[in-house]
C-alpha cells in the first residue's frame, strides 16, 4: 500500500504532539510504503517556523527535527515533486463549493490522487473532502 503523508502526520512523526501515538501505530502496524511531496515538506517547514514563532518550540529544537527530517527521509520515504497538474487538480477542487478545502490541502489532495496514494492526515476535513473527491484516506 501507498501512504500520503500530510504535514500534519509528518509533524506528529518528527515533533511529540497528541497525534504522535496514533501516527506510530497506524504506520507500525500497516507498514506501507511511505510518499512525501516537496510541497509537503515545504509546509511541514513552515509549519515548524510557526511553532518556533509562536514560541511553542525552541530553535534548538526546530533544528533537531530538521536534521531528523533530512536524515531520515531519504532513507524512509519516497520523495516526489508536485506537478502543473496537481495544482490544476486542486484548482479544480477549490471551485467547489461544497467542499470545504484550503489551497495547501486540496495541493496534498490532488498529489495523493495522482500517484494513486491513500492519504494519511489527521486534519478531519481534509479527510472528510478527500472521500467526496474518492481519494481514499487512511483510516489513522
Amino acid at each position: 500500500m501507498k501512504l500520503y503523508l500530510d504535514t500534519s502526520v509528518l509533524v506528529a512523526i518528527l515533533l511529540a504532539n497528541p497525534f504522535t501515538a496514533r501516527a506510530f501505530r497506524y504506520l507500525n502496524d500497516a507498514t506501507p510504503s511511505l510518499v512525501v511531496s516537496d510541497y509537503a515538506a515545504a509546509e511541514f517547514a513552515s509549519a515548524v517556523a510557526r511553532m518556533v514563532r509562536m514560541r511553542e518550540l525552541t530553535v534548538d529544537a526546530a533544528r533537531k527535527a530538521f536534521a531528523t527530517f533530512d536524515r531520515l527521509a531519504p532513507r524512509v520515504v519516497q520523495r516526489i515533486e508536485t506537478s502543473s497538474a496537481d495544482i490544476k487538480s486542486a484548482e479544480t477542487f477549490l471551485r467547489r463549493p461544497d467542499l470545504a478545502l484550503r489551497a495547501p490541502d486540496a495541493i496534498n489532495i490532488a498529489i495523493a490522487e495522482r500517484i494513486g496514494a491513500s492519504l494519511m492526515t489527521f486534519d478531519d476535513k481534509m479527510a472528510a473532502s478527500a472521500r467526496t473527491l474518492d481519494v481514499e484516506v487512511a483510516p489513522a
